[in-house]
C-alpha cells in the first residue's frame, strides 16, 4: 500500500483546453479520498493521471515514494474500477476475478486463494460458476471490484462505479465500499459527481471546479466551514438558501437584513464568525440551509427575530420529513457561483430560468412531518442562527475568523 501525492499537476490538452490546473494534494496511505465536483470539473482527468490513462503536462505524480509521471499504467501497481462493470460475457465470475492473475501467471494456487478470500468479503460465492448475464447489476459491480481487490494493489482507483446502479442499491453499495475499504486498508481515490457518495463515504472530500481544487478536509468541515460560495452551495442537498443581505449594528448586537427578512444573530453566531463585525454596513450574501429551517409552529421556543416570513409555493410531503419550498421578499443572491450551481442542477449545456427579482426568492425548508403548512398560504420558519453562512460578495470566500479571508 502507498500514498498518492499531486505536486502542481496540470493537464492540457492539445487544443490548449486545462482540464486540470496545479493541483496539490496528498492522499495518506491507506485513506479514503473522494474528488467530487460538477461535470468538466477534472475530477476524472486527475484520476486517469493517477491510472496512467492521461500524461501529465507538468508537476509531479507520486505513488509512495516513486515518481510515476512517465510509469506505464501496468507497473503503477494501481487497480481500477469503472463505471462500466467491464466484464466478460464468456467467462464465469471465478474467471472474471481471475483473469489478471492468469495474465501475470500467478501460480494456480495462489490464483484460487486470493479468489476465495475475495469472493468471501464480496459475498460472491454462490455465484463464481455463473456467466455475468445471470447476475443483478449490483452483483456485477462486486464482481468488478473483486477483480481490483486480488490484484492486491498499492491503491484503488475508482471512477462512478455506482453510476449505473438504480437509487436503493446504491446506497446499499456505497455502504459495502466503505466498509470494505477499512477492512482492507487500501488508499482509494473515488470519484464521483453525487456529493451525498462523497460525504457519506470520504475520510477527507475534495471538491474540485474549472480544474482547480476549492476545498479538501473531512465531510463535517466541508458542510460546517465551506471555503468558499461555491463549496457551501454544492455541498448539502437540497441546496444551501443564498441571498442577499446587508449586516445592521443595533446596541451591539447584529442583525442581518434580506428586504423585509430581518435575522438577529446570537453571541453564538458572533463567536463562530468574529470577521462578521468587519462587515457592519456591507453587502453579504446570506446562506441558510434548508435543515436549519422549521415551522415554527413546531419549536417550543422561536424569537420572533429569528424568523422568515413568506408564502408556501410547494410543499413535498415524503413522510419522515415535508420540503417546503416558500416565497419570501428578498433578493436571490445571483453571482458567477450561483450561476454556475445553478447550470449543474439544470444539466451541463442546458440554460436554467432566471428567477424573476421582482417577485422575491424562493427559500427551501425541511420541515418536521408534523407540519401543517399547505401550499398557498402564509408561513412563518424559526432559522438555527448558530447554523448560518455568510460570503463575500466580491470574493466569493466564507467569512469567518478576523483578519482573514475565508476557512482554511
Amino acid at each position: 500500500m502507498a500514498g498518492v501525492t499531486f505536486d502542481g499537476v496540470t493537464k492540457t490538452y492539445p487544443d490548449g483546453t486545462t482540464a486540470v490546473n496545479s493541483l496539490s494534494l496528498a492522499i495518506d496511505d491507506g485513506e479514503f479520498m473522494v474528488l467530487v465536483g460538477p461535470s468538466g470539473c477534472g475530477k476524472t482527468t486527475a484520476l486517469r493521471m493517477v491510472a496512467g490513462l492521461e500524461e501529465i503536462s507538468r508537476g509531479e505524480l507520486r505513488i509512495g515514494d516513486r515518481v510515476v509521471n512517465h510509469v506505464p499504467s501496468r507497473d503503477r501497481d494501481i487497480a481500477m474500477v469503472f463505471q462500466s462493470y467491464a466484464l466478460y460475457p464468456h467467462l464465469s465470475v471465478y474467471e472474471n476475478i481471475a483473469f489478471g492473475l492468469k495474465i501475470k501467471k500467478i501460480p494456480k494456487d495462489e490464483i484460487d486463494r486470493r479468489v476465495a478470500r475475495a469472493a468471501d468479503v464480496l459475498g460472491l460465492e454462490p455465484y463464481l460458476q455463473r456467466k455475468p448475464r445471470a447476475l443483478s447489476g449490483g452483483q456485477r459491480q462486486r464482481v468488478a471490484m473483486g477483480r481490483a481487490i486480488v490484484r492486491e494493489p498499492a491503491a484503488f482507483l475508482m471512477d462512478e462505479p455506482l453510476s449505473n446502479l438504480d437509487a436503493k442499491l446504491r446506497v446499499q453499495t456505497r455502504a459495502e465500499i466503505a466498509k470494505l475499504q477499512h477492512e482492507l486498508g487500501v488508499t482509494t481515490i473515488y470519484v464521483t459527481h453525487d456529493q451525498v457518495e462523497a460525504m457519506t463515504m470520504g475520510h477527507r472530500v475534495a471538491v474540485m471546479r474549472k480544474g482547480e481544487l476549492q476545498q479538501v478536509a473531512d465531510p463535517q468541515t466541508l458542510y460546517d466551514e465551506p471555503v468558499n460560495l461555491f463549496v457551501g452551495g454544492f455541498i448539502g442537498s437540497p441546496s444551501m438558501n443564498m441571498l442577499e443581505a446587508t449586516l445592521e449594528q443595533t446596541n451591539g448586537t447584529l442583525t442581518a437584513v434580506a428586504g423585509s427578512q430581518r435575522v438577529h444573530l446570537d453571541e453564538e453566531a458572533l463567536s463562530a464568525r468574529p470577521a462578521l463585525k468587519q462587515y457592519v454596513g456591507r453587502r453579504v450574501i446570506l446562506g441558510i440551509r434548508p435543515e436549519d429551517i422549521e415551522d415554527v409552529e413546531l419549536v417550543t421556543d422561536a424569537p420572533a427575530d429569528r424568523r422568515l416570513k413568506g408564502q408556501v409555493e410547494l410543499r413535498e410531503a415524503l413522510g419522515s420529513e415535508i420540503m417546503v419550498h416558500f416565497r419570501v421578499d428578498a433578493q436571490p443572491a445571483e453571482t458567477e457561483d450561483t450561476k454556475e450551481l445553478a447550470q449543474d442542477v439544470h444539466g451541463e449545456g442546458s440554460v436554467p430560468d432566471q428567477p424573476d427579482r421582482s417577485e422575491g426568492a424562493i427559500i427551501v425548508g425541511r420541515f418536521g412531518a408534523r407540519s401543517h403548512v399547505k401550499e398557498g398560504a402564509p408561513i412563518e420558519a424559526a432559522v438555527d442562527t448558530r447554523a448560518l453562512h455568510f460570503f463575500d460578495p466580491d470574493s466569493g470566500l466564507g467569512i469567518y475568523k478576523a483578519g482573514t479571508k475565508g476557512a482554511a
